[in-house]
């Protein structure tokens, strides 16, 4: 995206997944992998799902796509749900998905358990299938006291729109303090600067979209996404943001005060705040803190990028806000799930390539 920085080298941020006999993360992976998470907001787990696990899901995520009666999610762009260009969903709480979560948390115990209490609600599990010509997210941050979790099931690209983090902008105790006592200020102002260049490349592309450059625009697309009354937090939706009803950007974000903090400190933003890009190899698992900056760019490929999404609490939630912000499955809203019931799901068991060609071989 022009004018933003965004590295493509997620090494520091890596922590390759070590299992012990009991299948779990050692000791010593689990505290890397905490470390991580306390230090920049996320930690990508490389090749904690097998191959034969990972085929395993993709299957479930593309039945659930396929599924005209699915559950699509409220968070998602609602333009872009309605012209193909995302499919989030919401999954049922089956048996296979049970097992899958439980799988994820079982690994992951020693991270998890850094943060969730057994007792604490699973919000949502999701699939996130994103098409060419969907539109780039604002940056943001997802209601706090959770804790997330993007599985990949395939390798994604850099063109496909791999989630893009802003290491160490997680809220924590003290976190006011940093940059010169300016952190949560100028992590505002951050978001400010880089969705103004989300909003100038939405509209671009949407642009070279109705010029014919591009994926190809379907009837009332460009006008529903520039000019809808309807809601949507994330197209560049010019009316939406002159009458300041969108939360990320809208003509009210530019009061004089933020124009001159903007010009004010644009060294310190520039020099103090790095755009990560994830690419995730097939069988990665990231999990981050759901108060760090993110966002979900753009497909620019003619493949779909899949991914799972899931979600548990990291504190107490007040029942009324227990699902602000999430999407779960009405089957998770009537027999609730927490993570202690997930550790406790018979784990996830798949068989290998090899051996499943064995058993389809006819005995003599």
């Amino acid at each position: 995206m022009n004018g933003l920085n965004i590295s493509n080298d997620t090494s520091l941020f890596e922590v390759p997944a070590v299992l012990n006999a009991g299948g779990k993360l050692t000791d010593h992976c689990a505290r890397e992998a905490v470390d991580k998470i306390d230090t920049y907001g996320f930690v990508i787990f490389t090749d904690l799902l097998s191959h034969e696990e990972a085929d395993a899901a993709l299957d479930m995520v593309r039945q659930a796509a396929d599924d005209p009666e699915r559950n699509l999610c409220t968070f998602a762009s609602e333009t872009d749900n309605r012209y193909k260009r995302r499919d989030f969903c919401s999954l049922p709480s089956t048996p296979f998905l049970n097992s899958f979560a439980g799988t994820l948390c079982q690994r992951l115990e020693g991270v998890i358990s850094e943060y969730c209490r057994p007792s604490h609600r699973l919000l949502e599990a999701v699939t996130l299938t994103s098409y060419l010509g969907s539109s780039h997210q604002y940056f943001h941050r997802d209601p706090p006291n959770v804790l997330s979790f993007f599985a990949a099931f395939e390798d994604v690209s850099e063109d496909q729109g791999g989630t893009v983090f802003v290491p160490g902008t997680h809220k924590y105790a003290g976190v006011e303090k940093r940059h010169g006592g300016l952190g949560l200020e100028l992590m505002d102002l951050f978001m400010v600067w880089s969705n103004i260049h989300v909003f100038r490349h939405n509209f671009r592309k949407l642009w070279d979209m109705r010029k014919g450059r591009g994926a190809s625009l379907a009837p009332g697309e460009f006008r529903d996404r520039v000019f809808s009354t309807k809601w949507d937090e994330y197209q560049p939706n010019i009316l939406r943001f002159l009458t300041n009803r969108n939360t990320h950007l809208s003509l009210n974000t530019f009061g004089p005060r933020t124009l001159r903090d903007l010009y004010r400190h644009r060294a310190a933003i520039r020099d103090n705040f790095h755009i990560v890009r994830t690419a995730p190899r097939k069988g990665t698992v990231i999990v981050f803190r759901s108060d760090t900056i993110h966002a979900g760019p753009d497909n620019r490929s003619p493949n779909p990028r899949r991914l799972y999404g899931m979600s548990i609490s990291r504190d107490i939630i007040d029942p009324e806000y227990l699902f602000d912000g999430y999407s779960p499955h009405p089957s998770l809203i009537a027999q609730p799930l927490t993570f202690g019931d997930l550790l406790n799901f018979p784990p996830l068991t798949v068989l290998p390539k090899a051996a499943e060609q064995l058993e389809q071989i006819p005995a003599e």
